[in-house]
């Protein structure tokens, strides 16, 4: 058996073990050393969540039997993609397919909250009302299909390696959990890691109520995304313990933490802009607000 055969075969238990391990490692710490004070019914919440994760494996599944794995192992059989076009070494080419892939992420991740339309779709991740580990796995059932489709795109033009599609699948899900979790590396250490991948503290601040720094740090595992396109923050302003979290004008629980309200979401309100470049906050003048 070839490890192309290996990995597709194996596909949904390999990546159902790391997602399980990182999942139980990522609860235990948070329940055992919390950064923050949860808001909302914790059950409430991951019940929710994990039902929302649950509904979109099966929508997945349905539509995208092959999934990504199967993509790539078709592009590989045809010759499709740039890496299937040069005579690299198998090692530079998985690492090669593994970043080029993270750096689409970023630029879909900047893209769905530039677009409107997208950004109706990604706020259903935004509009929890705290953040943990199941925070990293709400997505909106359309959005995990658009978010699919790009990947397909990716793979086939890149050309990327089975074996580089299974581990940028398994570290994508084990950072996403890890990044969201409700912990906090101590801070010489978080100032560390930080340099190679994103931390709960870098991510956090993404998820913070306020436009500018919900506009940052768009990075969901290597960091340096941030830095090179100036959409870096490092620190909340009110403090990881104290910011708010979610989106200001989403505040009802029944609207963001129950699964219909979830799945409507996108589709309340008027469609307006959520620009890109409100990154400047401004201090309110106090004067200006006095009765």
């Amino acid at each position: 058996m070839t490890l192309n055969e290996f990995v597709v075969q194996n596909e949904i238990t390999i990546r159902l073990g790391f997602f399980l391990g990182i999942f139980a490692v990522m609860a235990t710490w948070e329940t055992i050393a919390p950064c923050r004070a949860l808001t909302v019914s914790k059950a409430v919440r991951w019940a929710n969540n994990l039902g929302l994760v649950s509904l979109n494996t099966l929508v997945l599944r349905l539509l995208f039997p092959a999934a990504a794995i199967g993509v790539a192992a078709f592009a590989a059989e045809h010759g499709w993609g740039l890496l299937n076009h040069y005579s690299l070494p198998f090692s530079l080419s998985v690492v090669l397919a593994v970043v080029a892939m993270d750096f689409v992420i970023y630029l879909q991740h900047v893209l769905v909250h530039a677009v409107p339309a997208l950004w109706r779709l990604h706020r259903v991740h935004h509009a929890d009302l705290d953040y943990d580990v199941t925070t990293g796995t709400r997505f909106h059932p359309i959005e995990i299909v658009l978010s699919m489709l790009i990947k397909f795109a990716t793979i086939i033009v890149l050309g990327a390696p089975v074996l580089a599609v299974m581990v940028f699948e398994v570290v994508l899900n084990a950072m996403a959990m890890f990044n969201h979790s409700n912990v906090r590396l101590p801070r010489g250490i978080d100032r560390i890691v930080r340099l190679f991948v994103v931390t709960p503290d870098m991510h956090r601040v993404h998820h913070s109520a306020e436009d500018n720094e919900a506009n940052s740090n768009f990075g969901f595992n290597l960091s340096l995304w941030d830095r090179l396109f100036g959409t870096y923050i490092d620190q909340p302003r009110e403090g990881h313990k104290h910011m708010t979290i979610g989106i200001h004008k989403y505040r009802d629980p029944k609207q963001v933490s129950w699964l219909p309200g979830m799945l409507a979401l996108p589709f309340v309100g008027k469609v307006t802009g959520y620009a890109i470049n409100r990154r400047e906050w401004s201090k309110p003048d106090k004067k200006k607000q006095a009765p």
